[in-house]
Formats: structure tokens, C-alpha cells, sequence
């Protein structure tokens, strides 16, 4: 591409006016009854969208988010955990077990366009009477998304609870994960966030079929399906073969010369997918002829395992000692893929990650200056953003009872007497930065 066609693109997707351009989600109202990570994230990446968010909490200690991990996750008395999946929601404390809690979502529920929950399959219908068919009573035209482990029906799915390990697992991730004898799940909760994003996607259609139609419809997810959809051909591969896709580490299955290398200043990447990359590549490595060794010479003959060590080997040789900027520097010259293996600093302190926003620098009036993880999808007209960060538990209690239910003072004090709403408990996790100015006056 010319240097033109980059200076439009950035032009096109600027975010410096950001909050001055319209949302595509404008409008649309979500109600979050979920927690932890897969319910949350779902209901937050329609949120960066423009979709207004209320999350339901229980008074006192909120979402388990809050407190995960030991007390190095902490930052300004919340778990850091928290704040990744509950950007701009208006935070409510309410008690659904209580019949005027469940009376309180009724009336949230008929002013909303979408709920999302992610409860064992049947729960919020048979313990507190807010499940589908319940609440489509409430709102014909409702979008209800219920995110699960294993699905909403199915003999894996009755009274099974789940985590992110066990849907790897039983997607069959875990088990091409790694190079050695022990399967290796992901480092990080890919089944809840690559889930939330798919249970997203599926809001999105019932939202424009409901523009079709007029009607509402049940959307469910199930968190380890999700992953199995994104198992390329591993099952194909086994159906079709007999044969289990093995494990191969950082060593590419496709492409025959691949792998993570160290160097100086820690670890890259390289990948010469085609003939005329890997002659890039010992044209890079100083060692042109090795394009005539039979064991280098197709891509077949560098599949081989004895190939691959050796190949391994040299790039081991050549990349030691040198930092991973020069090494991307004269890949890049020479027509060879290479990246560097990034660290958490190395995103805080990117030029392209901060000039794309997808590290996202803004200032929260609770917790001051703050770097998240931004948007990934760039919309040009409505660009998604972050307008505030997650606040303690009930931080908008008023608010939004006030602003969406109509309710009035006396009104609502009295679900705060009947301990039916409330606020933070004074406890890590649920409770402001000790040095929040304004916290009592909101308590």
C-alpha cells in the first residue's frame, strides 16, 4: 500500500473526536444479571458499541470479580479483574432473591431491549422466576442471551457448572495445546472472551431479525462451543483422517519453518510460509545455499521433524545476541515475518497500539487516570469507545432508578430499609479508592 492510502486510513478512523460522533448501539438498553467474565464481557462489547449497560450486583460485596486473586491483583481496593469486562455500565445493587428485587428486574426487563445472564442452564427461570419465558411476558420484543459452560440442554449441560479450564478442555483446545506429554490450557480465559464475543454476534442478528420483525428471540451460548467453532480443522482433520492433530508448540502444523526464538531482549517470532519466504529467510540468515539441501529443499522435506530441529537451530544461533528491534528490523528488510513476543509493557508502551486506541488512555472521575485495553472492532462513522471505567457496587443506584423506572425518593428508600438495594460493604473489592473524595456524600 502507498504511504497515502495509510494517511486516509488514519484519518478515517481518527478517535480524537470520538465521543462526539454518534453510536451504532445507540438506544439499546442492556440489562447484565451476569457474572464473573463470559456474561459480562458479552454485555461490555455491546456497551463499547454505544449500548446502554445497567449490571445488577448484589449489595454489599458485587461480583466475584472483585476480589480475584491475592491482594497483588488489588489496585485502589478493587481487583484489577474487574474493570476488563465492565467498562461504561451503570452498577446497581439489588437483591434478586428478594420478590421486590425480582419485581425490580421485571420493570427494568420491560424497559430494555436485551438481558444477558450466564447462570447454570434453568436457574434464573426456576429459583427466581426471571428466565426466558417469564420475562418474554414482561417484553415481547425482548432479546434474551443466557451464556453457559455446556449449553442450555444436552446430557453434558443439567446442574453443570463450569470454568474457562473446563470448556478448553472439553473443546479439544487443551488437548493440541503445549509440546509436551501434559495437554497446556491457554494462558489466559480465551473460552469466556472468544465465548462473550460470539454470544454478542448472536445479539446483534436477534437485534436486526427484531428490526425485520418485531419479535424477540432466546440466544444461548455455550462457552466450550464456542471454542470448538474455532478449532479450524482439527475435527475435520479427525473425521476425515482417523488421525488426532498433535501438539506441535510454537512449531506451525502449516507452515513448515516456524517458531519463537530467544534474543537478547527477550523472545520473537518468525514464520517463512512459503518457498520464496525461506529463501528470504537464509538469504537473512547469511546462509543462502541451504535453499539446495535436500532437507530444506520443499516444503515437505521441512516439515520433517529432523528438518524442522535443524532449521530450529540455526535461526536459535542467529537470532541470540540480538536484540528483538534489530531482528524485526532486518526481517522486515529482507522479506521475512517476524514480531516480537510482547509483554503487558510492551503494549503499555506501543506507539501503534496507543495510536489505534487498543490501549485506551482516559481519565475516570473515581479512580483518576486510567490505560485499559480499548475496542478491537474500528466502525468509522460510530466508533466504539470507553467512556468510564467499572465503579463500586450500587455506585448508580438512583440514577438509574430514577432515570429508567421513574421511581421517587420515598420510593426508593424504602428498598434500601428493606435491604432489597444497596451500596458497597466496606470491603475490598466493592468499595471506592480510600482517597475518594466524594465517597461519602454518594454512601
Amino acid at each position: 500500500m502507498t504511504p497515502e492510502y495509510f494517511r486516509w486510513a488514519e484519518r478515517l478512523f481518527d478517535l480524537t473526536g470520538a465521543a462526539l460522533k454518534p453510536e451504532a448501539l445507540a438506544g439499546i438498553r442492556v440489562l447484565d444479571l451476569s457474572v464473573i467474565i463470559l456474561g459480562p464481557a458479552t454485555a461490555d462489547f455491546l456497551g463499547e458499541l454505544g449500548a446502554e449497560v445497567i449490571k445488577i450486583e448484589m449489595p454489599g460485596h458485587g461480583d466475584v470479580t472483585r476480589i480475584l486473586g491475592d491482594r497483588s491483583f488489588f489496585w485502589k481496593n478493587v481487583g484489577v479483574a474487574f474493570f476488563g469486562m465492565n467498562h461504561s455500565k451503570y452498577h446497581v445493587g439489588l437483591d434478586m432473591h428478594a420478590p421486590a428485587g425480582q419485581e425490580v428486574i421485571r420493570k427494568l426487563t420491560a424497559r430494555s431491549d436485551i438481558v444477558v445472564e450466564n447462570f447454570k442452564a434453568g436457574t434464573l427461570e426456576e429459583k427466581f422466576g426471571l428466565g426466558y419465558r417469564q420475562l418474554r411476558e414482561v417484553n415481547p420484543r425482548l432479546i434474551y442471551v443466557a451464556n453457559t459452560g455446556f449449553g442450555q440442554w444436552g446430557p453434558f449441560s443439567r446442574g453443570r457448572a463450569s470454568y474457562d479450564g473446563l470448556a478448553q478442555s472439553v473443546s479439544g483446545l487443551t488437548a493440541i495445546t503445549g509440546d509436551g506429554e501434559i495437554p497446556t490450557r491457554s494462558g489466559n480465559y480465551i473460552g469466556d472472551w472468544f465465548g462473550a464475543c460470539l454470544s454478542a454476534l448472536g445479539a446483534l442478528a436477534a437485534l436486526h431479525w427484531r428490526e425485520r420483525t418485531g419479535e424477540g428471540q432466546f440466544v444461548e451460548m455455550a462457552q466450550c462451543e464456542g471454542l470448538v467453532r474455532a478449532m479450524d480443522w482439527t475435527w475435520l482433520y479427525a473425521g476425515l483422517t482417523g488421525r488426532d492433530r498433535p501438539k506441535t508448540g510454537n512449531r506451525d502444523p502449516v507452515f513448515p519453518t516456524s517458531g519463537v526464538f530467544r534474543c537478547a531482549d527477550g523472545y520473537v517470532a518468525l514464520v517463512a510460509g512459503t518457498d520464496a519466504e525461506f529463501r528470504a529467510l537464509c538469504r537473512l540468515l547469511g546462509r543462502p545455499g541451504l535453499t539446495k539441501d535436500r532437507r530444506f529443499s520443499s516444503a515437505a522435506a521441512r516439515r520433517a521433524p529432523a528438518s524442522a530441529g535443524a532449521l530450529d537451530r540455526l535461526i536459535a544461533d542467529w537470532c541470540a545476541g540480538k536484540s528483538r528491534a534489530e531482528i524485526e528490523r532486518r526481517a522486515r528488510a529482507a522479506r521475512v515475518a517476524a514480531a516480537p513476543v510482547m509483554t503487558a509493557k510492551d503494549h503499555y508502551e506501543s506507539a501503534h497500539f496507543r495510536a489505534r486506541r487498543s490501549v485506551w488512555e482516559h481519565e475516570d472521575p473515581v479512580y483518576g487516570p486510567m490505560v485499559e485495553y480499548g475496542p478491537a472492532p474500528k466502525l468509522s462513522a460510530t466508533p466504539a469507545r470507553i467512556k468510564w471505567a467499572g465503579k463500586p457496587v450500587g455506585f448508580h443506584n438512583e440514577f438509574v432508578l430514577k432515570k429508567v423506572l421513574g421511581l421517587g425518593d420515598d420510593e426508593i428508600l424504602d428498598l434500601e430499609r428493606a435491604g432489597v438495594i444497596g451500596k458497597w460493604a466496606d470491603r475490598l473489592g466493592a468499595k471506592p479508592p480510600d482517597d475518594w473524595p466524594a465517597r461519602a456524600f454518594i454512601q
